[in-house]
């Protein structure tokens, strides 16, 4: 064959290799998860760490965090997820927009956003910043993909801050921060048309709880057979808090059951989780994926 020929044909297989690469990668759904410590996983080095290589994190700070477990769930799963993050420490969604949104403001299919812990640092529960903030930057988002899901992830009752007297909701059961967390980022879905939905994170470590999976005070002795969801300072996660809040983002955006994982999760064994407790903690993500479901089909 003439070198010429040869060349044509070298050029027209590079051509349909590259193609079929950009096929595969279009195909991929893409996901932005956009927060703070919660979730880029402070506090539990296995998660913070974990697998940094199959995330995109757009800060360059090589952190795999929740949004790391959440794509290897979704690969355990069959699923195509293409995931980046971009996480600041002890900020809210105020500090995205106004720092960070040339590096965020892309057309994604799918939006995380999650605010801080306590809606406001200054104004513990007021949610006017949360409303604000989460309103404009999916309003953003959706002039670059109109097609976008943008969801809101509600946080869980900090510990600090509901059995310490310097807590904003002290002398009020553990349960309450996380429901009026919750309370404040319904407003946001309903303030914005632009927002589709609210993630029950902050509600499935509630269940967690109640159900006595979890302790609810950790600055008591952990009872035998309960896990401790907050990390040494009793304010962010623990793997297991951190696990939790993956299952439930990963059905809440999948439409998966957490429970197809399986006891014998390796993501769950890989970050430190025996397999008892991978699947109790499985079955609370799904419980409280259902009874979202339920609430929302009895809504007029």
């Amino acid at each position: 064959m003439p070198f010429s020929d040869r060349l044509r044909l070298t050029g027209a297989l590079l051509f349909a290799i590259s193609a079929m690469s950009l096929s595969t990668s279009s195909s991929a759904t893409t996901i932005l998860f956009v927060g703070n410590s919660f979730t880029y996983g402070a506090g539990a080095p296995t998660v913070n760490g974990f697998r940094p290589h199959t995330v995109n994190d757009l800060n360059g700070t090589k952190i795999g965090g929740v949004p790391a477990l959440f794509k290897a769930m979704t690969e355990q799963a069959g699923l195509d997820y293409e995931v980046s993050l971009e996480t600041e420490g002890g900020a809210g969604l105020d500090f995205h927009y106004k720092q960070r949104f040339g590096v965020i403001v892309k057309p994604w299919d799918v939006v995380l956003l999650q605010g801080y812990s306590t809606l406001d640092q200054d104004v513990p529960g007021d949610p006017a910043k949360l409303i604000h903030y989460s309103g404009l930057l999916a309003q953003a988002f959706h002039k670059q993909n109109p097609q976008v899901d943008v969801r809101l992830s509600a946080t869980w009752s900090r510990a600090d801050q509901t059995w310490l007297a310097s807590g904003a909701w002290y002398g009020k059961p553990i349960s309450q921060m996380a429901l009026d967390v919750r309370r404040g980022h319904d407003a946001a879905h309903a303030a914005s048309r632009f927002i589709d939905g609210v993630i029950p994170v902050g509600e499935a470590w509630n269940r967690a709880i109640s159900s006595g999976v979890a302790a609810a005070n950790p600055y008591r002795a952990i009872p035998a057979g309960q896990v401790n969801l907050w990390g040494d300072d009793a304010y962010h996660g623990s793997v297991y808090g951190y696990y939790l809040e993956a299952l439930t983002i990963f059905g809440s955006v999948t439409g998966g059951d957490p429970r197809s994982l399986g006891a014998g999760d390796a993501i769950a064994r890989e970050i430190g989780i025996d397999a008892r407790t991978a699947a109790a903690l499985q079955g609370i993500a799904a419980e409280q994926l259902a009874s979202k479901k339920i609430l929302e089909a009895a809504l007029p």
